[in-house]
């Protein structure tokens, strides 16, 4: 379904649950496209894109090419600056985690991301959760003397 839908949009053709059953090989019935959860998200999220995409070109369509090119350059630039900007707070956040953990506050982060899942889940995806479990500094008493 969703090379159907991307198909779609690369051709620009009105993207609806009737023409995605038209080109499906499986799906005869619009409704079952619209009566599914996932394919109605699924669906409704191309049609934004659509729509996302139309808008853009009614705009560029009204700019000199020149103005486009400037424009573009100019986005690209601010795209590479939050990318980077993402992996350092990724980096940040992961250095920070870590020492809370090394620090003992292992239950007292894990307790805060319990009430918030979707965070805890999106920044897994980032990659700025710790893989491995971290292990507290043992207390004063335990730890081994450092001959010098």
């Amino acid at each position: 379904m969703r090379e159907i839908l991307e198909t779609l949009l690369a051709d620009d053709e009105d993207i609806t649950a009737r023409a995605v059953a038209r080109l499906h090989p499986s799906i005869k019935a619009a409704s079952s496209i619209t009566r599914s959860e996932s394919r109605s998200r699924l669906l409704a999220e191309y049609q934004q894109r659509q729509s996302e995409y139309r808008r853009w070109r009614r705009r560029v369509a009204k700019h000199s090419g020149a103005e486009t090119v400037a424009s573009l350059a100019d986005k690209d630039i601010r795209i590479a600056e939050l990318e980077a900007a993402v992996q350092l707070l990724t980096a940040s956040h992961l250095a920070m985690l870590r020492a809370v953990g090394e620090l003992g506050g292992v239950s007292k982060w894990a307790k805060f991301y319990e009430h918030h899942r979707e965070i805890r889940d999106r920044l897994a995806e980032f990659g700025a959760m710790p893989a491995a479990p971290v292990s507290a500094i043992p207390p004063e008493g335990n730890r081994k003397k450092i001959k010098r």
